[in-house]
């Protein structure tokens, strides 16, 4: 087994480009909520490939979808019409609103669908600006990290893409004051995932609506990780909003989509609302790979699966009682835990500022403490220095739940 895991990572040293900070693990397979290693060693995956893997790990109805799929046809391209294509598109808009989608291979490709709409739409009048938050993340292209509210993305890269600039999160005031002659548009996250599982507040999605509105600006929201049913709705601004006065009326004018839209097989897509669904006509915007009739069987399966099984229900329900778990380690080991964040099954557990363990190490404290969890038996995220996410499959069942939480805590305690 140590020959295995030796020998992969020789593999990966001498032949894979090393633009990713690893973990110590080699992962050989995995069923449900749970993966092994090349040792045997099962983990209870509390990650799900970052909020991808919404119904787990080796699915039998996603196998089937790809096995019956693959037998008619496994991709032609966009010069043609395809049911599985079509279907999906009208699944979409049934649970979002009147529009239109395209697809794409990923989160980063649907973002840049989105700031093409934008330019688009102002172009005849000079506007091109989009303004985003600080703290967001929007993906990994060159227009992505300079949409993207962190510095850290965009050393090494620069000249930076003109036509983006941050602003304070769930700050309505700051966007407000941001706005320029040359915004054509706003984009944010409903819940900000690599910037620290923070959703936006009621107030703050209704009051940029109404601001998009006088302004004649776009209102873009990035609902990659955050979508999906994740928070508990198929999009978390459904979630944030729902029982607000006036929130059943919200709708973005464009939100892109990923990550558990294909539960691990690559898919991405954005939304257009009405009446700007068609800014992007013939030869303004392709993709080769974008909506193949694989993909978009899997998708398709996935959603029939949610909806059968209830699990936004599901999300729900448990994700309140871990972060209520979260909340209970907080108040019971206060030098350690600082507070939960999120909302359904997107959650970040805050750590307290300067852990005594974690001082000799120049990791960042939510690194170490992620690592401590590998140990433990439970694969969780890092975000930012301070924050680890819990971002489990929607189909996680209350046993595995309450092991996770009890495997953190047996961690916590470890830390004086």
């Amino acid at each position: 087994m140590r020959n295995d895991y030796e020998s992969i990572r020789e593999l990966f040293t001498k032949n894979v480009v090393p633009s990713y900070g690893r973990f110590e693990l080699v992962l050989s397979h995995g069923a449900g909520s749970y993966v092994f290693d090349v040792a045997g060693k099962r983990y209870l995956d509390l990650g799900s490939g970052i909020a991808v893997c919404c119904l787990g790990h080796a699915h039998p109805a996603i196998t089937e979808a790809l096995v019956e799929q693959s037998k008619k046809l496994i991709h032609v391209s966009n010069l043609y019409f395809t049911e599985p294509q079509g279907r999906l598109a009208s699944e979409l808009v049934k649970r979002i609103g009147a529009g239109k989608v395209f697809f794409s291979n990923s989160g980063a490709e649907a973002n840049e669908g989105l700031f093409k709409a934008a330019r688009k739409f102002g172009h005849d009048e000079g506007r091109f600006e989009i303004l985003t938050a600080v703290n967001s993340f929007h993906g990994r292209t060159m227009a992505g990290i300079a949409a993207t509210g962190q510095d850290k993305v965009k050393k090494g890269f620069e000249p930076i893409m003109a036509g983006f600039r941050h602003v304070p999160y769930n700050d309505l005031a700051a966007m407000r004051a941001a706005i320029s002659p040359a915004t054509v548009a706003i984009m944010i996250e409903g819940v900000q995932g690599e910037g620290g599982v923070t959703p936006a507040t009621p107030e703050y999605l209704l009051g940029l609506r109404a601001l998009c509105d006088e302004k004649k600006l776009l209102l873009l929201i990035d609902g990659v990780q955050c979508g999906h049913f994740r928070t508990g709705k198929f999009q978390s601004f459904q979630r944030i909003l729902e029982g607000v006065p006036g929130g059943e009326k919200f709708l973005p004018d464009g939100l892109s989509m990923a990550k558990s839209l294909g539960g691990g097989f690559p898919i991405g897509a954005f939304w257009l609302r009405e009446p700007f669904q068609d800014l992007l006509g013939a030869g303004t915007h392709g993709s080769t790979f974008g909506g193949t009739p694989l993909a978009c069987a899997v998708a398709l399966k996935i959603l029939e699966v949610i909806e059968a099984e209830k699990l936004a229900d599901s999300a729900r329900k448990l994700g309140a009682w871990m972060q209520s778990e979260l909340d209970r380690l907080a108040n019971d080991y206060p030098t350690v835990v600082k507070r939960s964040r999120g909302i359904g099954f997107m959650l970040g557990l805050e750590l307290a500022e300067k852990i005594p363990a974690f001082a000799a190490s120049e990791k960042t404290p939510a690194i170490q403490f992620v690592n401590r969890l590998h140990a433990a038996g439970v694969l969780t995220i890092p975000a930012g220095n301070q924050i680890v996410r819990l971002l489990p499959s929607l189909n996680l069942k209350p046993q595995e739940a309450g092991e996770g939480i009890s495997k953190i805590e047996e961690v916590v305690k470890s830390l004086p």
